[in-house]
C-alpha cells in the first residue's frame, strides 16, 4: 500500500487533489480512498488530505501518520508545520516552490528524504489563470511515484470537470497537469 499525506492551505485544493488522486487509483482498477483533515475551517488555515492506493482491499480507515510520500502545495508551511513527521527516511517530498531540491534541503533543514519541487503556482497562473496549484501537484505526483498512468489520469480530470467546468478550464488544467510533469525537478 502506499499512503500519501498531503499538506496546503485552505483554498489550495488539497481535498480535491487527495480525491482525484484515488478516483484515478479506482479507474485504474486498484483499492484507493481520499479524504480530507479540517482543522479550522477557513480560507488560508493549513489543511491536511490523505490518500492510499493498494492492489487490495483497504481495511484502515484513519489519517496518515507515516507516509511514504508527503504534497506540499504551500512552501510556507514548511516554517510552521513538521511536514516530515512520521515519514521513513527514504520517504518521498514534493514541494510546490521556485526553489531547488538542494535549495529547500538547506533552508528548511530537511536532512534525508528525497526532495522534489515544482512551481506548481506559476504553472497554475499560466495554464488555468488561478493561483490554485492542486491539479498541477497531480502531475508531479504522477512523474515521480509513476503509481498512476498519466493518461487516466488527464482523462478522469476531462470526465470529472466536464460536470462542472468550461472546456476552457478543463484544458488549462490538462496543460497544468502535463507541465508540472515535465517540470518537477529533483535533487
Amino acid at each position: 500500500m502506499i499512503e500519501i499525506r498531503w499538506h496546503g492551505r485552505g483554498g489550495q485544493g488539497v481535498k480535491t487533489a487527495s480525491l482525484l488522486f484515488a478516483e484515478t487509483s479506482i479507474e485504474e482498477g486498484k483499492y484507493a480512498q481520499g479524504f480530507p483533515e479540517y482543522g479550522p475551517e477557513r480560507m488560508g488555515a493549513p489543511v491536511k488530505g490523505f490518500t492510499r492506493i493498494d492492489d487490495k482491499p483497504i481495511r484502515v480507515r484513519s489519517g496518515i501518520e507515516n507516509p511514504q510520500v508527503v504534497v506540499v502545495l504551500d512552501q510556507t508551511l514548511l516554517e510552521t508545520i513538521d511536514v516530515t513527521e512520521g515519514m521513513p527516511d527514504d520517504g518521498v517530498l514534493i514541494i510546490n516552490t521556485e526553489l531547488s531540491p538542494k535549495q529547500v534541503r538547506e533552508k528548511f533543514g530537511i536532512k534525508s528524504r528525497k526532495i522534489y519541487t515544482v512551481n506548481a503556482t506559476k504553472i497554475a497562473l499560466e495554464t488555468i489563470g488561478k493561483p490554485i496549484p492542486n491539479t498541477v501537484m497531480l502531475g508531479a505526483l504522477i512523474r515521480v511515484t509513476s503509481v498512476l498512468d498519466l493518461d487516466t489520469l488527464l482523462k478522469n480530470i476531462a470526465k470529472k470537470f466536464s460536470k462542472r467546468y468550461s472546456s476552457k478550464v478543463i484544458e488549462g488544467n490538462i496543460q497544468a497537469i502535463k507541465k508540472a510533469f515535465e517540470e518537477v525537478k529533483e535533487e
